[in-house]
């Protein structure tokens, strides 16, 4: 069995759907778009 602390640190960064981009991790944030791409001026 996997050790659990293992496992998220290991999980792969989250990215950007739209441009690719690393996104920040924020705890409860489900978000997939970068402050660029999720900006309204876009």
């Amino acid at each position: 069995m996997v050790n659990v602390i293992e496992f998220f640190k290991t999980l792969p960064k989250k990215k950007c759907r739209h441009c690719g981009e690393e996104i920040e991790e924020q705890a409860e944030c489900y978000g997939d778009y970068c402050d660029k791409c999720a900006s309204p001026a876009n």
